[in-house]
């Protein structure tokens, strides 16, 4: 059953108008925008003292050699947990416009990797089921994903306390409902019988709701100088839209995002 037309129609002329109007709130936001980027430039370094480990498909790597030789690192740190089955689906949408993207970058003095803590056979299997070809490193063992606020234990689920995104998360309502702040933003349980959307997205990954939630989505960036590496941003959350790469071209289809629910998919599970 098709559903009637509710977007109201018009002349050029009147599309005309309406759209230099807007683009002059476009125009407003791209300076906005400029601005917002001069800031998190003008953010202060932290030195980074900690040694920490990964494992590579070239092995053992520090994060220095993740720098590659280049002077600046940028980390996607990707949902996937020592006992999920396979990656985030969202995070994994988000990785799909990592390969050409990371070759610019890569000659334009930056690398890009993904980070988990799933151990690297793992990723490397699912690297290959998904063609990427980026870099991605494990973590798994350290504490580099604690230390960056995208792992928490079961112990912070039930105790609340954790921040995730500059925000102290509430304990855990139940056994069975171990969600922290922004995702029991879009988790329905009531609505739902108990199986939300994190409900699917754990299923998903072939785990629980509480455990796939002890992972988080996040995006660190770091630079050399000197012989020293500092931490210089990191963003979370809604902070990870400009990255998802479909987004911005839904942002700008006729009916937007358009969204009533986990619409998307891994790149090889859609049925056409």
């Amino acid at each position: 059953m098709r559903t009637q037309q509710k977007h109201k129609t018009g002349t050029r002329k009147q599309w005309l108008a309406a759209r230099l109007k807007l683009l002059k709130a476009e125009k407003e936001l791209t300076r906005r925008g400029d601005k917002v980027t001069q800031m998190r430039l003008a953010l202060p370094w932290v030195r980074i003292d900690k040694e920490y480990r990964f494992e590579t498909d070239q092995g053992a790597a520090s994060l220095a050699d993740l720098f590659q030789g280049r002077s600046q690192l940028l980390v996607y740190h990707f949902m996937f947990g020592p006992d999920y089955s396979a990656g985030c689906p969202a995070c994994s949408s988000i990785a799909d416009g990592f390969n050409g993207i990371c070759t610019h970058l890569s000659n334009h003095d930056v690398m890009l990797w993904a980070v988990s803590r799933a151990p690297y056979p793992k990723l490397e299997a699912y690297r290959r089921r998904m063609d990427w070809t980026f870099p991605w490193a494990s973590s798994f063992g350290g504490d580099f994903n604690a230390d960056f606020s995208v792992q928490l234990t079961e112990e912070q689920q039930r105790q609340g306390g954790f921040a995730y995104n500059y925000q102290k998360e509430p304990a855990a309502k139940a056994d069975n409902a171990l969600e922290g702040r922004q995702s029991g933003k879009w988790n329905k349980e009531k609505e739902t019988g108990g199986k939300g959307p994190v409900f699917e997205m754990a299923t998903r990954c072939g785990t629980d709701a509480g455990t796939y939630l002890r992972e988080r989505p996040g995006m660190s960036a770091f630079v050399r100088e000197n012989g020293n590496i500092y931490h210089t941003y990191s963003t979370y959350a809604r902070g990870l839209d400009a990255m998802w790469g479909f987004y911005p071209w839904l942002d700008r289809a006729p009916k937007g995002r358009n969204e009533t629910g986990i619409w998307f998919r891994r790149r090889d599970e859609y049925t056409s």
